[in-house]
């Protein structure tokens, strides 16, 4: 699933852990939990081709690039200004 952190404007990855009909609990791939309402959750459609910012190096500074390989929690992703990182989904996020 991606779950919208807080309500935010983006999208993250991770693991539903619990529902009801009003609200979603999930497990977020980079170790946070939330229980939010279910508008701010839905199907997991990341894919290589699929654009998504990525933490770089966890160092806190997030660019934008395009996923080109993808395996459960680990994916490679190039970057729109020309770098390359394996990483994992936990240190990614969508819009």
């Amino acid at each position: 699933m991606l779950g919208q952190w807080q309500g935010g404007r983006y999208w993250y990855p991770g693991v539903v852990e619990h529902s009801t009909q009003d609200s979603v609990t999930i497990q977020y791939d980079d170790g946070d939990r939330a229980t939010q309402p279910s508008r701010q959750v839905k199907a997991y459609n990341w894919h290589a081709g699929s654009r998504v910012e990525c933490n770089w190096q966890n160092g806190g500074r997030w660019y934008s690039g395009t996923i080109t390989r993808l395996n459960t929690d680990r994916l490679r992703i190039n970057y729109d200004d020309g770098d390359t990182e394996a990483t994992r989904t936990g240190s990614c996020r969508s819009q």
